[in-house]
């Protein structure tokens, strides 16, 4: 018995559809292949520390915030903020090991971790609870907004990497750099500012002598008359004094003097030749 063509059509893109279902089904883990393709390690000829240090000064130059500074283990990370609702967060992390040679050569490895958050609303409704009707939900309520994460991945650009590993040849000692050959890049291909340097000073151009002419006698010049320097000071107000208010002076009584009477001076009439007495107060 003969199969129609539309019959045909129809079984064929059955069997497509199950292959493409198999293979969307496959876990991640199956494309890990573990080759040794260097994207995420260098090896450098100084130790590890050193290493490790100049991977520091690399991420620090680049903006990124150092979280973890050991020796052998560098933690830093960088946030940046795409639209109003989305944010992103790279995570780098750097380890350092000694290979165990003779020339104390290390291996560096690095990787970044990138993290998307997304901003979201929650909103918030207020309930009421009646006896007869049961729990009413009202209108009135409130919404609050918060940062999700919603992915997390490796990032495994090769160009990502190189252009960090490019960066840390830059800061590694000169003498080891020397020693290895490794070539100096202009700091400005990698983000770094070349210093400026001082522009240099112009020459001055030689100005022609005038002639000498003679110079005019010097007149005796007046003494001048100095001026006695006129300076504001404020005025002070004169202060106050408080009145002064007199003692009370003790009135004494005078005492009753006594009185003589002296005789007229006549030359007829003889001298008294007794006191006359003192004629009595008035009011006694």
């Amino acid at each position: 018995m003969l199969i129609s063509t539309p019959m045909r059509v129809v079984g064929l893109a059955l069997l497509l559809t199950a292959v493409a279902g198999c293979s969307k089904d496959k876990p991640i883990y199956e494309h890990e292949n573990f080759d040794d393709s260097g994207t995420f390690s260098r090896n450098y000829p100084v130790t590890d520390t050193a290493s490790c240090e100049a991977a520091r000064r690399a991420l620090l130059s680049q903006g990124y915030i150092i979280t973890s500074s050991d020796p052998k283990l560098v933690s830093g990370h960088k946030s940046f903020q795409q639209t109003g609702e989305t944010h992103l967060e790279i995570s780098f992390n750097v380890v350092c090991a000694e290979d165990g040679s003779a020339g104390h050569h290390a291996t560096v490895f690095a990787n970044a971790l990138q993290d998307r958050y997304a901003l979201k609303k929650t909103n918030n409704s207020a309930s009421l609870g009646v006896g007869v009707l049961g729990s009413v939900s009202m209108p009135i309520g409130s919404s609050d907004d918060s940062m999700v994460k919603v992915a997390s991945e490796t990032v495994t650009a090769q160009k990502f990497y190189e252009r960090f590993f490019t960066l840390v040849e830059q800061f590694l000692p000169a003498d080891a750099k020397k020693a290895a050959h490794i070539e100096e890049k202009p700091r400005t291909d990698l983000g770094v500012p070349e210093p400026k340097a001082a522009p240099a000073p112009a020459p001055l151009a030689p100005s022609a002598e005038p002639a000498a002419t003679p110079a005019p006698a010097a007149e005796p010049a007046p003494a001048p008359v100095e001026a006695a320097p006129v300076s504001s000071e404020p005025v002070v107000p004169p202060t106050e004094t408080a009145p002064i208010t007199p003692a009370p002076v003790p009135v004494e009584e005078p005492a009753p003097a006594s009185e003589t009477i002296t005789p007229p001076t006549n030359p007829d009439i003889p001298p008294p030749s007794e006191p006359i007495p003192a004629m009595p107060a008035s009011g006694q």
